[in-house]
């Protein structure tokens, strides 16, 4: 086993949370060790989920668009599907993303290692890497970014041909003609509407009441509008899975009957878990909660101060952009600056479906949980001119203000491009801003920006564009 000289910080995991921290830590001096198991940065993000799936979804969404456009005057044939072009294109996407990363990562001088790695002991690495022999790596600080990985079913395995994981799905080896999607959180939702938009008659079986659980109501209804699926089954259970030649029988159990379903191929997409598994952890004596993450303080420390964990380990929300953040806190907190911590009081979230959903800070169900109370305004996008001017007039604009200091406490936007929306609401939560701050702000006009300020506006009675009757 080759030995090499002590390393300043060690980064376990190249995603978004790791290679952010690289990165920024490579700027701010420090000389960091980069280990993955992939050929470039990227993690699963890039090589297997936000990216990959973000291209597919943009795809599906240009044919949706196509599709509706007869209905303004503008006909289109129904288009051909070249499933080896689109799935060529979507790894080349992958792939140039990456290599970048690769580059940014060479250009700081950062060590890559290829390899999986784990502890053995409080300053101590093995490395396996994909080729040649175990390296043992000592190290003064490390950050732990392993990321999280599809979560299984009881009794379902996945085999990669007729049971899929959300990784097979976006391999687009084939386009059946009848999938079932195990799962109605957001990547059941985005992938479901992927292969319907490619021709396939997606179903969708979920066991709470529906579509991603805990989300306010009103922004499901908007997608529930025009649903891209053939069938849904809420408050249903996949009792039994069976593959056949000619496909795969599925067992549902919903809440008054029992059904079996024949389908060419099941997508299983109920949730992801942290990546906490074979990281010898018990040899820095560190163990995850009885959730599975790994415990740590507001500076990203683990209970020892020179071991930080980031991103989808620490727990909810398991997203990309909140481990950006976090590493370049953790990266922070290394080099020692001061006043470096996590503190975000919002992190957004959006599911990029047609139409997409977004949402930062509190909700309109957290209110209620929390009795907290809140003056809730809604500025309808059928009274706004460039959501009618593009067909986008079944959408909403949200903003959730406190009564007596009229201070933003959260929002939500269901529509096109809510998700290049919701950050001006996550800014004006950060910042502290009242509905005045937003009313008061010139938008421009005609865009789906102005719906944010005539919500606010609403606060105080009625909008330019719209009057609560």
């Amino acid at each position: 086993m080759a030995k090499n000289d002590k390393k300043e910080l060690v980064i376990i995991g190249a995603g978004p949370g790791g290679y952010a921290a690289a990165f920024h830590a490579a700027d701010l001096g420090i000389k960091v060790t980069l280990i993955d198991p992939e050929v470039n940065p990227g993690g699963v993000c890039l090589y297997r989920g936000c990216i990959p799936s973000k291209a597919l979804l943009h795809l599906a969404k240009t044919k949706e668009e196509a599709m509706k456009a007869s209905e303004w005057g503008l006909k289109f044939e129904e288009p051909k599907i070249d499933r080896k072009k689109i799935a060529d294109w979507k790894k080349n996407v992958v792939r140039k993303l990456t290599e970048g990363l690769g580059q940014l990562s060479k250009s700081r001088k950062i060590e890559y290692v290829q390899g999986k790695a784990k502890f053995t002991g409080k300053n101590e690495l093995e490395v396996r890497p994909k080729k040649g022999k175990k390296i043992s790596l000592n190290f003064e600080k490390a950050i732990i970014a392993t990321g999280s990985s599809a979560m299984d079913l009881p009794d379902i395995e996945i085999d990669h041909k007729k049971i899929w994981d959300a990784t097979d799905a976006l391999e687009l080896k084939e386009i059946p003609k009848k999938m079932l999607v195990i799962g109605g959180g957001y990547i059941g939702l985005e992938l479901g509407s992927v292969y319907a938009a490619l021709g396939t008659k997606v179903s969708v079986a979920e066991m709470t009441p529906g579509f991603l659980p805990g989300t306010d109501p009103d922004l499901i209804k908007v997608f529930e509008k025009n649903p891209p699926f053939k069938n849904v089954f809420l408050e249903t259970k996949v009792e039994k899975v069976k593959i056949t030649k000619k496909g795969v029988k599925v067992t549902l159990k919903g809440k008054e009957e029992e059904q079996s379903k024949k389908f060419d191929c099941v997508l299983v997409a109920v949730g992801r878990k942290p990546n906490t598994q074979n990281l010898g952890l018990d040899k820095l004596g560190v163990s995850p909660n009885e959730n599975g993450f790994i415990e740590v303080d507001a500076k990203r420390r683990t209970k020892l101060e020179h071991i930080f964990a980031i991103g989808d380990i620490t727990g909810e929300p398991m997203l990309a952009h909140k481990a950006s953040h976090e590493g370049r806190i953790a990266a922070e907190v290394i080099t020692g600056k001061k006043g470096a911590a996590y503190d975000p009081k919002v992190i957004p979230a959006v599911v990029f479906t047609n139409p997409e959903l977004a949402w930062c800070g509190l909700t309109e169900n957290e209110a209620k949980e929390k009795d907290r109370k809140v003056k809730i305004v809604k500025f309808p996008w059928a009274a706004s001119g460039r959501a009618a001017a593009i067909g986008e007039d079944k959408g909403f604009t949200k903003l959730l203000i406190d009564p007596e200091s009229e201070v933003i406490l959260g929002g939500a936007v269901a529509g096109k491009n809510a998700g290049s929306l919701i950050p001006e609401i996550a800014l004006a939560i950060e910042m502290g801003s009242t509905a005045s701050d937003l009313s008061l702000t010139i938008h421009p006009h005609p865009t789906l920006s102005e719906t944010i300020m005539e919500s606010a506006e609403l606060f105080y009675g009625g909008a330019t564009h719209f009057k609560k009757s």
